[in-house]
């Protein structure tokens, strides 16, 4: 399994949108800086057919410190969860 790489996005938008790789990545670019700033500010991304990015509060929890063995007590956090939609599922799996 390989992993898609931004460099290799931004060839296949360049070559699919008969364009520049320059204005492929600035588009690109673009597009992820709405994203990281959509999702720090909490609010959920939901993209017609093909998913939705939401951002999950995570309470304090205890944990342990794996060197030391002391308990302490973990920060909340928010974590950003993916569910994919269920035309790209089916695409997924060949349905």
């Amino acid at each position: 399994m390989t992993s898609l790489t931004k460099q290799t996005i931004i060839e296949k938008i360049s070559t699919k949108n008969n364009c520049s790789p320059s204005q492929a990545k600035n588009t690109l670019e673009s597009l992820l800086e709405i994203v990281k700033s959509t999702l720090a500010s909490g609010e959920d991304i939901m993209i017609s057919g093909f998913g939705k990015f939401q951002v999950n509060e995570k309470a304090p929890r205890k944990g342990r410190n794996p060197a030391t063995g002391e308990d302490m007590m973990l920060k909340g956090r928010k974590t950003v969860t993916f569910k994919c939609s269920g035309g790209l599922r089916d695409r997924i799996n060949d349905l």
